[in-house]
């Protein structure tokens, strides 16, 4: 509670002139001279492209890593959030590859913003079969770090991939149960199904060669009616705290799923069986004071041991994407030298 407290006395002056909030070391674009950073592009097993940064410690010594691949949150690409913990669990040893998911940023997928959750798995396990060819990794030594909506994702990918032998996730979402039920189960079964309905009419739509619609996401301005949780995600998506668009997407586009695909959420039952991921470690971390640690805590009693829950105290959810003065490292290293 301390650091909230600590946030909101130096709030004001953390702001620059751009509206963003900088406070507690803020740093979404990072770079490092301790690390050589290199873009790559790989398979998935269905023949589309995937796009990642492969970052590497800057040493001499000739010897096999362990890797960590990073995923971005959800609706998000690599340069948000995910380069930067590559970056910095790079600075500590590690090689580790942020990648975009398939249908966002850089890596392939049509239309854009598709919502396929078995696909967006798939781009982990993609990213394994890249860094377990590579000379200087060694395979049996990958792990995963999910942050928000990628949380999900690497554990969906984790419970039928065993290549991936260390699983970390921050500030996670369960997308599925977040579109099913809402936050804390505040979506009535009646919403649910008025929502579904809307999605499959707009199927008509784009078949007949009408205009695609987009759905949820971040809000482009602020009112006095703009909930605090979309103030939260609007001061790293719509301010140069953390705003990117990538060549293949455009600002009013960017966090949007396409609304006609994002139902396939809905089916998305990623905690299922999650106790089959033993005794492979997992680490789940969240803000105490984030709007999402329902999701990590669902996630953590379902799941069998090894296991850890790990609480960030006095931190929110949109946080732990870039306050780097908040973000455990510490926490996520002493994890992975243990289980990689």
């Amino acid at each position: 509670m301390k650091q909230l407290l600590f946030s909101a006395i130096f709030f004001l002056s953390s702001i620059h002139a751009t509206g963003a909030d900088m406070s507690f070391g803020a740093d979404n674009f990072y770079q490092s001279e301790q690390v050589t950073r290199e873009k790559v592009t790989f398979i998935n097993q269905y023949n589309m492209k995937v796009v990642g940064n492969v970052f590497r410690p800057k040493d001499s010594e000739s010897r096999r890593y362990p890797a960590i691949v990073v995923g971005h949150p959800m609706g998000a690409v690599k340069e948000q959030s995910a380069n930067l913990y590559a970056t910095k669990m790079a600075e500590r040893g590690y090689v580790t590859l942020a990648i975009d998911l398939s249908f966002w940023g850089e890596s392939e997928g049509q239309p854009r913003n598709a919502v396929s959750p078995d696909l967006y798995a798939e781009s982990f396990s993609a990213a394994v079969d890249f860094l377990g060819t590579r000379s200087f990794i060694d395979r049996d030594r990958i792990g995963v770090i999910g942050i928000c909506g990628s949380g999900s994702f690497a554990i969906s990918a984790a419970k039928i991939d065993p290549r991936l032998k260390a699983i970390a996730t921050v500030s996670m979402y369960d997308m599925g149960a977040a579109n099913r039920h809402a936050l804390n189960k505040s979506q009535t079964l009646e919403q649910r199904k008025q929502v579904i309905t809307q999605a499959a009419a707009q199927r008509y739509v784009e078949f007949n060669g009408g205009e695609a619609q987009y759905t949820s996401g971040t809000v482009h301005e602020l009112t006095e009616q703009t909930h605090p949780i979309q103030r939260e995600f609007y001061d790293f998506y719509r301010t140069p705290r953390g705003e990117y668009t990538p060549e293949s997407s455009s600002p009013e586009l960017t966090t949007h799923p396409r609304l006609s695909s994002n139902t396939k959420f809905m089916n998305f039952y990623p905690f299922n069986d999650i106790e089959t991921i033993s005794p492979r470690p997992m680490l789940f971390i969240s803000g105490d004071q984030a709007h999402s640690k329902e999701f990590s805590e669902d996630a953590y009693r379902r799941a069998a041991e090894p296991k850890e829950l790990y609480w960030v105290e006095g931190v929110g959810h949109v946080d732990l994407y870039d306050r780097a003065q908040l973000i455990p490292w510490d926490k996520l290293d002493n994890f992975f030298a243990s289980h990689l």
